[in-house]
């Protein structure tokens, strides 16, 4: 009896041994399976679904925005849809105001952000940034008949339409402008055609894009700001493959002339320099 209590015992604590044994394993191989999926980066998820997510505003002319047949379109629209095709995916458009652009990425609702996004500290401690794609400077814009201002010093006492929450308009009233502020760039120049203003400072590549679309309108550029701002597809921290997977494809845009071409399309010049 006593032969018969030990037998048993020694059973159950094998049984035991080999369950303990067995759920290790599983969890193990469960951990393993998890470890795999993490170590999937951004570019690889990406090329297995088909897709890069991009977030845009669609409301930003000429570099994303809707034209009269309602067709998302722009520059960084362009941009962004070679750059997928190089990738070998498609670009799929997540449209977001500006205001909610960052905290999207953030999100991970979208896997990058082509929309005009200049580079600055603050930004480049929290994100990553492919190669600068844009170079825009701060030009100062006057009417066609306009003899009294050619230089930013010349701003002084003058009345010039700004935005006030932006640093272009900053610019101005440093060199002792009196601002009339505006909304954006075109009721700016609406203030200038029609005299009730002196100038703007604003960005060159909106002034581009206007003389692309208006060639007559009476308006002139003057004089351009030192220090030149430049944009770049944004990301979220640690995607190195998919940031170097985009450098090299804006490289080879550059180096072959595709992305001059995009350039000239939009601003009749190479915006990049």
């Amino acid at each position: 009896m006593k032969k018969r209590k030990i037998f048993i015992s020694a059973v159950l604590a094998l049984t035991l041994v080999v369950g303990f044994t067995a759920c290790g394993t599983k969890d193990k191989q469960t951990n393993n399976q998890g470890t795999q999926t993490e170590s999937k980066n951004l570019l690889e998820e990406i090329k297995s679904e088909g897709r890069i997510r991009i977030g845009t505003e669609g409301t930003y002319a000429p570099f994303t925005f809707h034209d009269s047949n309602g067709n998302l379109t722009g520059f960084d629209v362009e941009i962004a849809t070679e750059i997928a095709k190089r990738l070998g995916v498609k670009a799929e458009f997540v449209e977001t105001k500006w205001d909610g652009i960052f905290a999207g990425l953030d999100a991970k609702r979208f896997d990058a952000v082509v929309n005009q996004v200049s580079i600055n500290p603050e930004r480049e401690a929290k994100y990553d940034f492919s190669t600068p794609y844009i170079t825009s400077r701060a030009v100062l814009i006057v009417g066609n008949d306009n003899q009294d201002i050619k230089s930013f010093e010349d701003l002084k006492g003058k009345k010039s339409a700004q935005s006030l929450t932006s640093n272009i308009g900053k610019i101005a009233k440093s060199y002792g402008a009196n601002i009339e502020q505006v909304d954006g760039f075109n009721q700016a120049i609406d203030l200038i055609t029609s005299k009730r203003v002196d100038a703007t400072v604003n960005d060159s590549l909106s002034f581009l894009d206007l003389k692309k679309q208006k060639p007559d309108a009476p308006i002139k550029v003057v004089a351009e700001y030192d220090n030149a701002q430049q944009s770049a597809v944004l990301f979220n921290k640690g995607n190195e493959e998919l940031v170097e997977a985009v450098n090299k494809v804006l490289a080879d845009m550059k180096a072959d002339g595709t992305y001059l071409e995009i350039s000239k399309k939009w601003f009749n010049t190479d915006v990049s320099k």
